[in-house]
């Protein structure tokens, strides 16, 4: 019966997820979203916020983050020089879980922050950003990151909703060309100019011009009504946020999850290949695989009475 209670709670927050906002998935690749396994926990963390659930969140709600406006000039000083010596970079192993995936479409970013993991990399090369985001407790990641010109981020939901995004435009192509666009509403970065939105709703993001695109990026931590929901958020933050950490350089922290992925990615990249050489075998595997563990789960346990009613019946 608890299995059945837990799979009901399940389906129902998928169900809420999938239908939040105006702009969604298909039914197809929401089951299989990474943002589905983590349905329950979003669905506690929508309730429960401070904030209005909506695409944009106005900065009034964040007043900390507004020494973060002021020194832009110097953030984005940092953030060119890092970038002249190309610190800005894809990651050349799987070692980031997180953006593994965009990467491919001209993506980069430089880390420094990352919940409770170390990047001694940061502190080196961008010491006056890092000390700054050490006065600043519901910051719990932050990076640089840039979208290359005539580059596209696909549409996609981040998987956890203990946190909300903010950005600061550093070197921006200051053209509408340039935009994140937030389940179906655009925001054009501004050099020196900010946003924060809830990056749970669908989202994508394009550089359709000539010109670079470097941001400085934040997860801060949602505001939340119940104070039990908050020390879950942290718990959820120190203890698996942490293990997604990805290093910049060599000595910085590679977290359990992407230690993980490394190896599962090698399934994956196998199960790529089986999908270009015979997509229906490959997908008649996929099935079964996923509705064999929901029998193992679900039904197994019960065969004996399943078995034990057909018999009456018959």
């Amino acid at each position: 019966m608890i299995k059945w209670i837990i799979l009901a709670i399940f389906v129902i927050s998928a169900l809420y997820i999938q239908n939040r906002g105006k702009v969604r998935h298909s039914f197809y690749r929401q089951f299989f979203d990474h943002s589905t396994i983590l349905a329950p926990v979003n669905f506690l963390m929508y309730i429960f916020s401070k904030v209005p659930n909506q695409p944009y969140i106005d900065t009034k709600y964040f007043a900390d983050l507004k020494v973060l406006d002021e020194n832009w000039e110097m953030i984005k000083e940092e953030a060119e020089a890092l970038y002249a010596q190309g610190g800005i970079k894809a990651s050349s192993t799987y070692d980031d879980l997180g953006f593994n995936s965009f990467f491919k479409t001209g993506w980069k970013r430089f880390y420094l922050k990352w919940y409770d993991s170390a990047h001694p990399s940061a502190a080196e090369l961008c010491p006056k950003t890092t000390a700054l985001l050490k006065t600043l407790p519901t910051i719990k990641a932050a990076m640089f990151t840039e979208l290359a010109p005539d580059s596209r981020l696909v549409r996609h939901r981040d998987p956890y909703a203990g946190s909300l995004r903010y950005h600061l435009g550093l070197m921006t192509p200051n053209d509408d060309r340039c935009f994140i666009d937030v389940d179906g509403q655009r925001y054009s970065w501004r050099d020196g100019q900010s946003v924060v939105f809830d990056e749970t709703y669908i989202h994508y993001a394009e550089n359709k011009t000539d010109q670079n695109r470097i941001i400085f990026f934040a997860d801060v931590e949602r505001p939340l009504k119940s104070r039990i929901m908050e020390k879950f958020n942290h718990w959820f933050g120190k203890n698996v946020m942490t293990a997604a950490s990805s290093p910049n350089e060599a000595g910085d922290k590679t977290g359990g999850l992407n230690k993980a992925f490394g190896y599962v990615y090698q399934i994956r990249l196998k199960a790529k290949a089986l999908k270009a050489s015979n997509r229906t075998l490959y997908y008649i595997l996929k099935w079964v695989l996923m509705l064999g563990i929901f029998f193992l789960i679900f039904i197994r346990p019960y065969m004996s009475q399943i078995i034990a009613f057909f018999q009456k019946l018959f």
